[in-house]
């Protein structure tokens, strides 16, 4: 097998170069901007305004695409994907039926593309009926109770996906400890009839060549899938994969919706399938802060579902079973195995991989711990673990800037710089926009004398102004999305999901660049990231059950 994991131990100096790029880039931004405004307050201004107007730019960007991405998965929670399904059973007398058919208007969401799917797979030779195709989905958990847990396999139930075709390999550490052991057992014992399969697997702690994190964990449990499949003569590309976090719970939808997408095309092995994350499970319960991340980041996965050229995985995911099991499922060498996945497929399939957007959400969580000041320092970590998807630009530049180069070059290149972009301007973008209007009157008393310098900062503020026609389209859309508000909270509460936005600024740096700096330097430093730090989730009422759950524990002590 091709070898596509991340190097361990002692790095080359060329990976060790790409280790340290994002950061001296980074840090460079800034450094430039104090550096012109000592001896050109002029060109620093110049400088600046670029970096604003290309911010203004993407939030312009940003906005339609939200919108754009809303409506779109709106008009696709509206299609009976389960019936379109069954149009795939027999796809040339569907056909016939369809073609000449006037569909009701909430049923249109691409259904010429429907029909012209049916065409195609008429003329098939490597045709799967939906009714052959084995859903599999790996719940990663560590320590989490069962009231956190429980409502996910609950909304695998109610899924419209027939259960008969639906198998759930429950994954669950050993550095866990025996609670978590138990709840995986009472899990098994009051869900196993529900599904085809329920299958329960420990993943034993401190195994070679593993960090700890989930990579190592839904790798083990995916090769005790493959086993399975082998025992029960499952073929490999008729099953698709799902990973999921123990806080998520898929629409109704989703995998029909993945199925019908995984069916249609030609060369399955050589797609995987991205739904859009949205972390509104618990958004009523979370602070304003972690209120306004959570919503940033579901608007994000929107706007990268307009854009496929662009997507990649993150967070829960499908792939073909045969896919995974040739890959060796998933990396266990970092702790962002996720987006990682992305380039780990993208190398092995010498550049024939794609991610398709599947416009049906998986609702997580939030972060959400005991008191304030666990949240925030909570919601950092988490952030910080995120970011550090920098760690990928050294292996992809390893394999890009390589002779036995497999992918395109200008395509690897595309894709290296936007990795690299994206990364770098976290850091930077924010920071200046806040500060850099004023820097070059604060270190340069010659600035003042500068037309240009001495406005630059109401340069700046009209520019931003205008950025907040994008903010007026994120508010509304975040009310739009809001699951009901719960019992407990008043309807002032909803005057405060309106107010915490302008918190934005003060997020964007404090967690954004913040914890994307952190990220970078350690990796500069070779000082790398290599345990998952779990996040703690869940609503108001589990926090106060698990409490409540200590105290009982201590009292019997």
């Amino acid at each position: 097998m091709k070898n596509i994991e991340i190097p361990q131990g002692k790095r080359t100096k060329f990976y060790r170069f790409f280790e340290i790029l994002p950061a001296f880039l980074s840090y460079g931004a800034i450094v430039l901007m104090v550096v012109l405004s000592i001896f050109s307050p002029f060109l620093a201004s110049v400088y600046l305004i670029l970096i604003i107007v290309t911010l203004l730019i993407k939030a312009i960007g940003v906005a339609y695409r939200t919108f754009g991405g809303y409506r779109k998965m709106n008009k696709a929670l509206e299609v009976d994907w389960r019936a379109r399904l069954d149009d795939l059973e027999s796809p040339k007398q569907s056909y016939c039926d369809l073609k000449f058919s006037k569909q009701k208007v909430r049923e249109k969401f691409e259904f010429q593309k429907h029909i012209e799917n049916l065409k195609y797979i008429s003329a098939e030779d490597n045709l799967i009926k939906p009714s052959q195709v084995v859903n599999a989905v790996i719940v990663a958990a560590y320590n989490e109770p069962y009231e956190v847990i429980r409502p996910t396999i609950e909304s695998l139930i109610e899924t419209d996906y027939s259960k008969e075709n639906l198998m759930i390999f429950f994954a669950y550490e050993e550095r866990g400890g025996k609670e978590i052991e138990k709840t995986a057992k009472k899990l098994q014992s009051e869900f196993s009839k529900k599904f085809k399969a329920f299958e329960i697997i420990k993943h034993p702690k401190d195994l070679p060549n593993e960090v700890i994190g989930k990579g190592g964990n839904i790798t083990f449990a995916g090769r005790a899938l493959q086993k399975y499949c082998e025992k029960n003569k499952i073929p490999f590309e008729n099953v698709l994969v799902t990973t999921l976090d123990c806080d998520n719970k898929p629409h109704a939808k989703y995998f029909s919706a993945a199925t019908y997408e995984f069916i249609i095309r030609k060369d399955r092995k050589h797609f995987s399938y991205q739904p859009i994350s949205l972390f509104l499970n618990n958004i009523w319960d979370a602070p304003a802060p972690m209120r306004v991340l959570a919503t940033g980041n579901s608007f994000w996965n929107l706007v990268v579902s307009m854009r496929p050229h662009l997507l990649r995985n993150f967070a829960s995911h499908s792939q073909p079973l045969d896919a995974l099991v040739e890959m060796d499922f998933w990396s266990t060498r970092t702790i962002v195995e996720d987006g990682h996945q992305f380039w780990r497929s993208y190398f092995h399939f010498d550049g024939k991989y794609s991610v398709v957007p599947i416009m049906v959400p998986i609702y997580q969580d939030a972060v959400l711990s005991e008191t304030l000041p666990k949240t925030l320092k909570a919601q950092f970590v988490q952030l910080r673990r995120w970011m550090y998807g920098a760690s990928d630009v050294p292996y992809v530049a390893q394999n890009i800037f390589s002779k036995s180069r497999t992918v395109p070059f200008w395509d690897g290149i595309s894709k290296f710089y936007r990795l690299l972009e994206g990364h770098v301007s976290m850091v930077y973008q924010s920071v200046l926009a806040a500060f850099g209007g004023w820097i070059p009157l604060i270190l340069n008393h010659q600035a003042s004398r500068s037309l240009v310098a001495h406005q630059l900062p109401t340069t700046i503020s009209v520019i931003q102004q205008f950025a907040t026609v994008g903010l007026f389209i994120a508010i509304f859309v975040s009310l739009k999305m809001l699951p009901p508000k719960p019992d407990r909270y008043k309807k002032s509460r909803t005057i405060f999901m309106v107010l915490q936005w302008f918190l934005m600024p003060i997020t964007s740096i404090c967690y954004g660049s913040a914890a994307a700096a952190y990220s970078q330097t350690r990796l500069a430093l070779g000082k790398y990231l290599d345990k998952f730090d779990v996040t703690q989730k869940g609503t108001v009422a589990d926090i106060d059950r698990a409490k409540a759950a200590k105290k009982a524990k201590k009292a019997r002590k």
